[in-house]
C-alpha cells in the first residue's frame, strides 16, 4: 500500500518533470536563441511568486504518427492566472520545447478554459505566442481548437483587455489570434507573423523573401500595422505589457486606474505660446504639446512607426488615463490618410470599449490628395473616424492648436459628432480650406486682371484670414467653446474632464452598426 509521504513524492517527481519542459537539450536550444522559456516568460510578466497554473498534467490524446511516444504533461502550452502590479491577470504561453510549440487540441482547451475564465471574472488575457502553428499530427482537431479560440476572441472583444504578445513564430491560421487582440506585441529580431511562409511564396509567385522581411517586428510596426509596440530583447518586450497594463481597466464595467500624482492640475505652461511658428507652412513637433500638458510628460504612444503623420497612445491628467489622437505637422503636415484613418479610429474604438476619455489635439490640412489615396479608398477608411468619435460615449474633449481645414475638421472629434468641449488657440483657424486655396477658388478671373497679381492676391489672402481663418468666427457660432491662453491647455482640459466624469451617453437601440471596414 502506497503512503501519503510516497504520494506526496511521486507529486513532487511529476512536477519537477513538467517544470522540465521538453528537456535539457530543448531548453538549452530555446536560450541559445535568445529566448526564454515559456514558464522563465510569465514568472518575469506576473508579480513574484503570483502565478497558479491550470492545467500542468493535460496530455494530448493523438495517437497516429507515432505521437503515443511524444506525450509531455501540460503539453505545448503554460496557462493559467496571477497578478501584475497587484491585479488580476491571466496569462498562457507557448512551449517551443514541447513538439515546437504547436497548437494540439487540448492546448487549445487549456487556452480557451483561460480565456473563459478571464471573460467571466473581468480581468486582462496575456497571449505569449511561439509556436509552429498548427499541430499537422492532429490534422483537423488543431483547426477546430484555432477556432474556438478565435470564437473566444472575437466575443470577449471589447469586454475584457486581451493582448498578444509574440516571442517568436505565428504562422498560417495562427496569427489571426493576434489580430484580432486588442494590441500585438512584437520582440525584434524574434518575433515573426506571416499566412504564407517564404518557402510558399517563392513557389507559388517566385519571389523571394527572408522571414524577418515578410514577418519581423520592424515590418508589421512600419508597412502593415499589425504590430503596435515592438520590444528590445525578452524582458524589454515584457515590460511593454507591464507598462500597458497600468493605463487600462480590468474590464469594460471598470474605470482605468487612478495613479496618484506630483504634477499640479493647474500648472500653465507658457513655452506653448509660441510652439506654433508664425509661418503655417513650417511644421513643429506635437510630441512637444503632449509632453508640456500631460502629466509628467509621460506619453505610451502606440504604433509610433506606423502612418506617424497620426499620433495615438496613452497618457495621465491629473492621475487619470486618457487616450491621445492627435496631428503629427512634422510628418505629412499632419494630413490625413488611408493608414492614419485605420489607426486613429481603431484606437478611438478601444477607448470607448474600456471607459478611457479621449483627448484630441487637432492641426490638420485635410485629406491627402492624390489618385493612390482614392484608389485605395480613403472615402472609405476616412468613414471610420467619423464612425469611430461618433459611436464613442466616453468623455471627449478636443484643441484645435493651428488649423482645421473642410471634412477633416468635421472627422477630427468636432462639436458635430458629439465631442462634449472643443478649445481652439488663437493661432487657430477653422476653414473650409487655407486662405491661398479660398483666394484661387473666388477671386481667380479678379487676380488674372490684376495690374500687380501678387500684391492683390496678399491683400485678399489677409482680407480671407481676418474674416474667415481664425478662431472667432467658429466660435461665434459655437463650433467650438472657447478660444484659450496655450499655456492654460493642462487645465483647461482636466477641469472638463472632471467636469464630465459622470458622463452619460447612449447610442439608439440596435444590434450593432455597420462601420464602413
Amino acid at each position: 500500500m502506497t503512503t501519503n509521504n510516497e504520494k506526496l513524492q511521486h507529486l513532487q517527481e511529476r512536477k519537477e518533470k513538467i517544470l522540465a519542459a521538453g528537456g535539457e537539450q530543448a531548453v538549452e536550444r530555446q536560450h541559445s536563441r535568445g529566448k526564454l522559456t515559456a514558464r522563465e516568460r510569465i514568472e518575469y510578466l506576473l508579480d513574484d511568486g503570483s502565478f497558479q497554473e491550470v492545467g500542468p498534467f493535460v496530455t494530448h490524446r493523438a495517437t497516429d504518427f507515432g505521437m503515443s511516444e511524444q506525450i509531455f504533461e501540460g503539453d505545448s502550452v503554460v496557462t493559467g492566472f496571477g497578478t501584475v502590479n497587484g491585479r488580476s491577470t491571466f496569462v498562457f504561453s507557448q512551449d517551443f520545447t514541447i513538439l515546437g510549440g504547436s497548437l494540439s487540441q487540448v492546448a487549445a482547451e487549456k487556452i480557451t478554459q483561460i480565456m473563459d475564465m478571464a471573460g467571466k471574472t473581468g480581468a486582462p488575457v496575456i497571449g505569449i505566442m511561439d509556436s509552429g502553428g498548427a499541430r499537422i499530427q492532429e490534422g483537423v482537431d488543431s483547426l477546430f481548437g484555432y477556432g474556438n479560440i478565435f470564437l473566444r476572441n472575437v466575443l470577449f472583444s471589447g469586454v475584457v483587455p486581451q493582448i498578444s504578445v509574440v516571442m517568436g513564430p505565428a504562422a498560417g491560421g495562427a496569427v489571426y489570434s493576434p489580430a484580432l487582440t486588442d494590441f500585438v506585441i512584437m520582440e525584434r529580431g524574434i518575433g515573426q507573423m506571416f499566412v504564407t511562409g517564404p518557402g510558399v511564396i517563392k513557389a507559388v509567385t517566385g519571389e523571394e523573401i527572408t522571414m524577418e522581411e515578410l514577418g519581423g517586428a520592424d515590418t508589421h510596426m512600419v508597412r502593415s500595422g499589425v504590430a503596435h509596440f515592438a520590444g528590445e530583447g525578452e524582458e524589454g518586450t515584457l515590460n511593454i505589457v507591464q507598462q500597458l497594463l497600468e493605463y487600462i481597466p480590468q474590464n469594460n464595467s471598470e474605470q482605468p486606474p487612478l495613479v496618484l500624482t506630483n504634477d499640479s492640475p493647474d500648472r500653465t505652461d507658457e513655452t506653448l505660446r509660441d510652439i506654433i511658428p508664425d509661418d503655417p507652412s513650417v511644421p513643429y513637433d506635437m510630441k512637444d504639446v503632449i509632453r508640456r500638458i500631460v502629466d509628467n510628460a509621460d506619453f505610451m504612444e502606440v504604433q509610433e512607426s506606423f502612418a506617424p503623420n497620426v499620433l495615438v497612445g496613452f497618457a495621465r491628467m491629473d492621475g487619470k488615463s486618457i487616450g491621445l489622437v492627435a496631428q503629427q505637422p512634422a510628418y505629412m503636415a499632419g494630413s490625413l490618410d488611408v493608414d492614419a484613418a485605420d489607426k486613429a479610429a481603431r484606437f478611438i474604438r478601444f477607448c470607448d470599449c474600456y471607459n478611457i476619455p479621449i483627448v484630441s489635439l487637432v492641426d490638420v490640412p485635410g485629406f491627402l490628395p492624390g489618385s493612390q489615396q482614392e484608389y485605395a479608398g480613403i472615402i472609405r477608411h476616412g468613414a471610420k473616424m467619423i464612425y469611430a468619435y461618433s459611436e464613442a460615449t466616453v468623455p471627449k474633449v478636443s484643441v484645435i492648436t493651428r488649423k482645421a481645414y473642410g471634412g477633416a475638421f468635421i472627422v477630427m472629434s468636432s462639436v458635430m459628432l458629439r465631442s462634449d468641449i472643443n478649445y481652439i488657440w488663437p493661432q487657430g483657424e477653422v476653414a473650409v480650406m487655407g486662405a491661398d486655396g479660398a483666394v484661387n477658388i473666388l477671386y481667380g478671373p479678379e487676380l488674372r486682371e490684376a495690374e500687380n497679381p501678387e500684391e492683390r492676391r496678399a491683400e485678399l489672402v489677409d482680407e480671407l484670414t481676418n474674416v474667415f481663418n481664425n478662431p472667432y468666427r467658429a466660435a461665434n457660432r459655437g463650433y467650438v467653446d472657447d478660444v484659450i491662453d496655450p499655456a492654460e491647455t493642462r487645465g483647461k482640459i482636466i477641469r472638463a474632464l472632471k467636469m464630465l466624469e459622470n458622463k452619460r451617453d447612449s447610442l439608439p437601440p440596435k444590434k450593432h452598426g455597420n462601420i464602413p471596414l
